[in-house]
């Protein structure tokens, strides 16, 4: 059983002992000690903290024992059942609240669950609040409300139509183009709470005719929930028999978009932030923002704007930061987050689904006729593991010497950037290994330039390493991935 702790959050498998996974002495904890830092350091004054779940069948027991940690330690509590991340985090600036948590494993399998834990802007904690709640809740540093001072309850199943209506109401989403567009969409939900909210926003916008695939908020998830090409054949099929001309595959939580191709085809990750940006800057020009390991076609479509683009370190928190200072009016990550200020600083799939019908019906082209219109690069992503006493950090920075004179990053790891290719090498959190992302013209030279980092990584260190076996091959040769 597992149980993993972050800056943003705890996550973990059910079940298990007490030492073990996310189980119920843990969730206190965590929850209390997060309560006491947003009780220490929130400047809102509010006294109430949202809670919001996706459709795990561990999230009414979990969320039983948030909602009864927090009313212990004096918070009164909205919760608002089962919601989307993006909703939540809507429903704390919305409500005025101290903070947020969102019960969610995102893309992770139907044993795991997490806390997803919100400041009073409903964006999640940097690293300096993460490592302080973490503390507080390690040392066990807090103290529950006397009887008199309890927390009470209140039930508000309204936001995710609030949530439907805010973007509605956004200035570049335009309702009567897309209902002239007659659009045919499937969707594939993933049996969580994409089922809910999806078809609504969808006959809001005006859509007519939806395909839906496992709509069903039952959490028995009927696919591996992360959105994958190898994980969607089902959507892609139903494509072709529908005749749908898109389709949206969204995770458990619907921060991540995934678009279908009229013609079964994955649209590609990458181009969810692309495409969506393409419409955004051609209306509002201005700065965009993704993350290091993400691809430089936003690069491309923002120059092309006459704007200027930065990279942030990996993360949601630190793309948001990144933004915020180059007042970016787009961003987000290369797993299909779309981040739109306009709304607010969270991955949204609704917006995402919202802006991409829009710029589709305008457009006035099929999905693959419009991505036919961006830059092709091909991404690998390849990894190696080491043993545990091997110092990573001084990997790294041999890594770095090494290119010298070269574009070199090194704000997350190390990325190099060359006039027509990139990679990136970083570390993982959670166990020792060595993360190689690598983009380029051609799957081929991105491959090979992974490979020569795997080579050169092993002339510095030569004992120890292990290459994991070639498992996939993404559809269309968006993608091709070397790791276990």
């Amino acid at each position: 059983m597992t149980l993993i702790k972050s800056i943003s959050g705890i996550r973990g498998t059910i079940g298990g002992s007490t030492s073990e996974g996310l189980n119920p002495l843990a969730i206190v904890k965590f929850v209390a000690g997060y309560a006491t830092f947003i009780r220490n350091r929130s400047q809102s004054g509010a006294n109430r903290i949202v809670v919001g779940r996706d459709a795990r069948i561990s999230g009414e027991m979990v969320k039983s024992i948030v909602v009864g940690t927090l009313t212990s330690m004096g918070f009164d509590v909205v919760d608002i059942g089962m919601a989307t991340t993006p909703t939540t985090e809507l429903a704390v600036v919305m409500e005025k609240a101290a903070g947020g948590i969102i019960l969610t494993a995102s893309h992770n399998p139907k044993q795991w669950n997490a806390l997803k834990l919100l400041n009073e802007k409903g964006e999640f904690l940097n690293e300096a609040e993460g490592l302080e709640m973490l503390e507080l809740a390690e040392n066990e540093d807090f103290t529950f409300a006397g009887i008199d001072a309890l927390g009470k309850v209140i039930v508000d199943n309204r936001y995710k139509e609030r949530h439907i209506e805010s973007v509605l109401n956004l200035d570049l989403v335009d309702r009567e183009a897309i209902r002239a567009a007659n659009f045919r969409v499937a969707i594939d939900c993933v049996n969580s709470v994409g089922g809910i909210v999806l078809p609504e926003l969808l006959y809001a916008l005006g859509v007519k005719e939806i395909f839906k695939l496992h709509c069903n908020p039952h959490g028995n998830f009927s696919h591996n929930p992360e959105p994958l090409p190898e994980n969607l054949t089902e959507i892609s099929n139903l494509m072709l028999q529908a005749k749908a001309d898109v389709g949206f595959v969204v995770d458990p939580d619907v921060d991540r978009l995934a678009v279908i191709c009229e013609n079964g085809q994955f649209f590609g990750e990458e181009y969810t932030l692309v495409a969506v940006s393409d419409y955004v800057l051609s209306h509002t020009p201005g700065n965009t923002v993704s993350n290091l390991s993400s691809s430089r076609a936003l690069r491309d479509i923002t120059a092309k704007h006459g704007g200027h683009y930065e990279a942030a370190a990996v993360g949601e928190v630190n793309v948001v930061a990144k933004m915020k200072e180059t007042n970016a009016v787009i961003g987000g990550e290369g797993n299909g987050g779309i981040i739109y200020p306009a709304s607010h600083y969270g991955r949204d799939a609704l917006v995402g689904i919202a802006l991409f019908l829009t710029h589709l019906a305008k457009k006035k082209m099929t999905v693959s006729e419009l991505r036919a219109t961006y830059p092709n690069y091909f991404i690998s992503k390849q990894k190696i593991e080491l043993p545990p006493d091997i110092d990573i950090d001084t990997l790294l920075l041999q890594i770095k010497d090494k290119f010298v004179g070269h574009n070199v990053t090194d704000i997350d790891g190390i990325k190099i950037d060359f006039p027509d290719k990139w990679v990136h090498l970083r570390k993982s959190n959670t166990e020792p290994i060595i993360r190689i992302y690598a983009e380029a013209n051609t799957m081929e030279d991105a491959q090979n330039l992974g490979l020569q980092m795997i080579e050169l990584l092993g002339s510095f260190k030569e004992e120890g390493f292990v290459v994991s076996a070639l498992n996939d091959l993404r559809l269309q040769g968006f993608r091709f991935m070397i790791e276990s």
